[in-house]
C-alpha cells in the first residue's frame, strides 16, 4: 500500500544529500527512497533544506544557536507538524532529532530514530508509555547501552548508497577527516597525529554557531592548521566522494561513543581504510588490521596513518558491500512504517 510518511528533522540542521550530520543524511536517503518507491514523502526541516518529496520548511535560525534559538525552532516545528497533520492523511511521523519530546505529536503513529548516544537523551525519554511510539536504535552496539527499563525496538542499522562511492580515483598522500567541528569530535587530536606522522590532513566539516563549537575551533583547531593541514569547510556530496576516493585514509578521532559511523561506511565503500578510536559502534564497522586500524591515543593514530598503505583496499570495498548497503537500511525502515501504519489505521481512512 502507498504510504504518506512525515519525516521531521532536528530543527537547527538543514537536510540534503550534502548535509554534514549523519541524521540529516539518513533522513535525506529515506525521503528519496520513499519517492522512488511511489510513496508520498513529506519533510519538515529548516530553510536551506533540499528534499526529493515535499518540503514543509520552517524558518532557519541565523544567529547564535543558544537555548532561546532552540526553543524558537522547536515551537516552529511543533506548529508545522500540527499543520501537516491537518492537511495530509499522514500514516507515520518519523522523528530524527534528539529533542523530539518537545514536539512529538499525539494521535498518529510515531517512529523515532535514536541517532545519538542513548545517555545524551533526556531522562525518561527511552521509556515511552504509548504503544504507537516506537524508538529505533541505529546499531546493535548502541542498543546494548540501553538503560534498564528502556522500551526500544530492534535496531535498524544505518547504511550508505554504495554506488555513489564506487568510482575509482587516483590515490593521493593526504589523510582525510569529515566531521562536525565540536569538542567531542576530537579534531585537534587528528591534527596532532598528522603533525607527528608528517602527513597532510584535509578537514571537511562545519562549525555550527554554538558558542562552545566556535570557541573550540578558535582555541584548539585553528592554531594547529598550516599549509599541509587545512580546514576546507563543508563538502558537498560530489566533493566528498572525490576526497574519500583519493585519500590515503579516513581519520575518525571522535571521543564520543558513536552510535554508528556513516562516514566510515562511505570510506570503506570507496576502498579507503579508516583509522579511528574504538568508541561506541566503531569496532562493528572497522575490522582492525583488515579495513583499518583501531587506535587508543595520538601516537598510535600517527603510526596507523603511516601503516595504512599495507591494507587491501578491495577488502574495504568488500566489507562495505556485504554489510553496509542502504537497501538493507531502507527495507528495515519501510517494514517499520508498514507495521506502524497498520497499527494506526483509522476507520475514516478505510471508509474513504
Amino acid at each position: 500500500m502507498a504510504l504518506t510518511v512525515l519525516n521531521v528533522a532536528y530543527p537547527l540542521a538543514p537536510v540534503s544529500p550534502d548535509a554534514v550530520g549523519g541524521a540529516e543524511q539518513i533522513l535525506a536517503a529515506l525521503d528519496r527512497a520513499l519517492v522512488e518507491a511511489g510513496h508520498r514523502s513529506l519533510v519538515i526541516a529548516c530553510e536551506g533544506s533540499r528534499v526529493a518529496g515535499k518540503l514543509l520548511a520552517t524558518s532557519a535560525e541565523t544567529g547564535v544557536l543558544d537555548d532561546a534559538a532552540k526553543a524558537r525552532a522547536q515551537d516552529r516545528h511543533r506548529d508545522a507538524i500540527a499543520r501537516a497533520l491537518r492537511l495530509f492523511p499522514i500514516d507515520v511521523v518519523h522523528l530524527h532529532g534528539i529533542d523530539f519530546p518537545a514536539y512529538v505529536p499525539e494521535g498518529v503513529p510515531v517512529l523515532v530514530s535514536l541517532h545519538l548516544p542513548l545517555d545524551w537523551y533526556p531522562p525518561g525519554t527511552l521509556c515511552p508509555a504509548r504503544d504507537d511510539l516506537w524508538l529505533a536504535p541505529v546499531s546493535a552496539a548502541q542498543a546494548a547501552t540501553a538503560p534498564a527499563g528502556a522500551r526500544l525496538r530492534p535496531p535498524i542499522p544505518n547504511g550508505v548508497d554504495l554506488g555513489l562511492f564506487a568510482a575509482p580515483h587516483a590515490r593521493r598522500r593526504f589523510a582525510l577527516l569529515l566531521s562536525r567541528v565540536a569538542p567531542e569530535k576530537g579534531v585537534h587530536l587528528a591534527l596532532d597525529a598528522a603533525h607527528r606522522a608528517g602527513l597532510p590532513l584535509l578537514i571537511g566539516g562545519q562549525v555550527y554557531a554554538y558558542r562552545e563549537h566556535v570557541d573550540y575551533f578558535e582555541r584548539e583547531v585553528a592554531l594547529r592548521l598550516d599549509a599541509e593541514r587545512r580546514f576546507l569547510g563543508p563538502l558537498d556530496l560530489v566533493r566528498k566522494r572525490r576526497f574519500l576516493g583519493a585519500a590515503r585514509c579516513l581519520i575518525i578521532p571522535s571521543l564520543a561513543a558513536e552510535t554508528s559511523s556513516l562516514v566510515a561506511m562511505e570510506a570503506l565503500a570507496a576502498g579507503t581504510p579508516v583509522v579511528a578510536f574504538p568508541n561506541g559502534a566503531r569496532p562493528a564497522v572497522v575490522d582492525d588490521g583488515r579495513t583499518g586500524f583501531l587506535v587508543h591515543d595520538v601516537n598510535e593514530m600517527a603510526e596507523a596513518m603511516r601503516r595504512v598503505g599495507q591494507l587491501d583496499r578491495e577488502a574495504c570495498r568488500r566489507a562495505a558491500r556485504e554489510r553496509f548497503s542502504s537497501e538493507q537500511m531502507v527495507a528495515g525502515y519501510f517494514d517499520a512504517y508498514r507495521q506502524l501504519a497498520r497499527l494506526g489505521a483509522r476507520p475514516q481512512r478505510a471508509a474513504s
